[in-house]
């Protein structure tokens, strides 16, 4: 991706951050990314095509940051790094982003926000691999319904933050995790 194709996402994905996807314009981007509207339409063609490109970029950056979270964990850190984990994407607010995009989603957007939660669930499932693993124990369910919902618990946890950023979620956070490893068994 070249230098400015780069800059032009960074900066849709600020403003969006900032305005949501309705108070987006082409202009307002082109001016924060330092580029004319021209070089935006060259390289993402429409609104929707750019849309949809910042969906997968920030998908990409959220799932990179969470494999990242859980490389080096045992028992004693493993809740604490998906603890840290969660709570600097909702401070960050790309993952609240894809479900503003879910509002103004045409077919393009549509299908590339499917792609994004399918990636997000896949992730979760290797989230929940990695902290059973880390206790030393097996689920004695499907690790993929696991998964299924983390992914759930997580997008639940990011849409109530910016609905009530002022509320503590540890304890949720801490009480699902109780009842998912309760699932488990020492592992042979």
């Amino acid at each position: 991706m070249s230098a400015a194709a780069q800059r032009i996402l960074t900066a849709a994905a600020e403003r969006l951050a900032a305005r949501g996807p309705a108070g987006l314009s082409m202009q307002d981007v082109a001016v924060a990314a330092e580029v004319s509207k021209g070089l935006i339409h060259y390289h993402f063609h429409d609104k929707e095509t750019l849309l949809a490109r910042v969906a997968d970029w920030v998908t990409e950056e959220c799932l990179m940051r969470e494999q990242e979270a859980l490389a080096r964990v045992d028992a004693a850190t493993a809740l604490d790094a998906v603890w840290m984990w969660l709570t600097a994407e909702i401070a960050a607010g790309q993952r609240r982003l894809l479900f503003d995009l879910a509002v103004e989603a045409g077919p393009v957007l549509r299908e590339t926000l499917a792609r994004s939660a399918v990636a997000r669930r896949a992730q979760a499932t290797d989230t929940v691999r990695a902290v059973f693993r880390a206790f030393g124990i097996t689920p004695r369910v499907s690790v993929a319904a696991l998964g299924e919902l983390l992914a759930s618990v997580v997008d639940g946890l990011v849409v109530a933050a910016a609905v009530d950023a002022g509320r503590d979620r540890r304890a949720v956070f801490d009480a699902f995790w109780l009842g998912m490893l309760a699932l488990g068994r020492e592992t042979p």
